[in-house]
């Protein structure tokens, strides 16, 4: 819900307004969720965070994508992804350090959660605004100071602003992405968010809980989500480095087969260098797929559309991050952990079967067709 809010508002008022709000929206309702009451006030606030995170993340890669040159742009905004595993790499040692303190250990770690409210302040008064989208705004006066201030930090000499050619252009309707000749790439990134979605949230987020039903304390099981979520950098390395050197579609392909196979090993994996090896490969595996998806998100739809394609894409995603979770129970009771990441492989070999419908687009202007 969150990822389709933002995207249809990142193509009408622009990506660092969309952007800004988002990451307030989040780093309070985090830091509100700290001093929850009730189970509820819980409840509402994590809806909030979930509203604020979704939404930024769609529209963050827009932002980077339209900014990027042309020979970087998949390998920056992998780069941009990446921050994701430090994130859960933190997330891992606050709750290794700080979650089993005490009573009041998870009050302290969404409490520390409260910190990119601060950022926004940040976003707002020092991120500009995508050219790209002032420019099919007509807003040409912003475009040209906005090229200014790179040029002049990177210690160009400004030279003559192209003359505008191009009349404003009316905000795009979302049923543009159901539109001939677009339909097949929003069908075929659907899926592959879909499937990435159920298989790396329901992983993931069941993976402590999972790891003490096979027998490991609190405390270890914490530290071995720490270790397999390590995995996940040089993931994002690969695939930063790859999406320019293979392409963007065989790089996600390779990932998202190479993430059935570590869910299927995990599956079957007796024993504890078994599970974080076994682990390790579909962290790894999981977070380049991850990587190489946001970097071609973006490239599937020109500019009038590609907040709102890349928020839809996501919003869609959340549903499938929705039902994973609650599918691990009764799958678990159905055959125990090895149906459950048996499934979870099966979701991975479907998005890899929609990834080789998506255009592939290295190294071309975002202005192609």
């Amino acid at each position: 819900m969150g990822a389709t809010l933002g995207g249809l508002p990142a193509d009408r008022i622009g990506r660092r307004q969309v952007f800004a709000l988002t990451l307030l929206v989040f780093g309070v309702a985090t830091g509100a969720a700290a001093l929850a009451w009730s189970v509820t006030a819980q409840l509402v606030f994590r809806f909030l965070i979930g509203l604020g995170l979704g939404a930024e993340l769609p529209v963050a890669s827009t932002l980077v994508s339209e900014y990027a040159p042309a020979r970087l742009r998949g390998r920056v905004v992998v780069a941009l992804e990446a921050f994701w595993a430090v994130g859960w790499l933190l997330a891992a040692l606050i709750g290794y350090l700080v979650v089993p303190r005490g009573d009041g250990g998870w009050r302290w770690a969404l409490a520390l959660g409260a910190v990119p409210a601060l950022y926004a302040v940040v976003v707002r008064r020092g991120l500009p605004e995508s050219v790209r989208f002032l420019e099919l705004r007509g807003r040409h006066d912003e475009a040209e100071a906005a090229v200014r201030r790179f040029e002049t930090a990177a210690g160009v000499i400004p030279g003559p602003m192209a003359a505008p050619s191009a009349t404003p252009v009316p905000a795009t309707r979302p049923s543009g992405l159901w539109a001939p000749g677009t339909r097949g790439r929003t069908a075929a990134l659907w899926t592959v968010w879909f499937g990435i979605n159920f298989g790396y949230y329901g992983a993931f987020i069941w993976l402590p809980t999972l790891l003490v039903a096979s027998g490991f304390d609190l405390v270890r099981s914490f530290a071995y989500t720490l270790l397999i979520t390590l995995a996940q950098l040089p993931g994002y390395a690969a695939a930063a480095v790859l999406v320019e050197r293979w392409g963007r579609r065989p790089t996600l392909v390779v990932f998202l087969l190479g993430s059935a196979l570590g869910a299927a090993l995990f599956a079957l994996a007796a024993g504890d260098t078994a599970v974080l090896v076994t682990g390790m490969v579909l962290s790894f595996s999981n977070l380049g797929a991850w990587g190489a998806l946001y970097a071609v998100t973006p490239e599937v739809y020109p500019t009038a559309l590609r907040g709102t394609g890349a928020g839809a894409a996501a919003g869609f995603g959340r549903i499938a991050s929705i039902a994973a979770p609650l599918s691990v129970p009764p799958l678990l009771d159905a055959g125990g952990s090895g149906l459950v990441f048996g499934v979870f492989a099966a979701f991975f070999v479907v998005a890899a079967v929609g990834s080789s419908a998506l255009p592939e687009r290295r190294g071309e202007s975002l202005d192609a067709p």
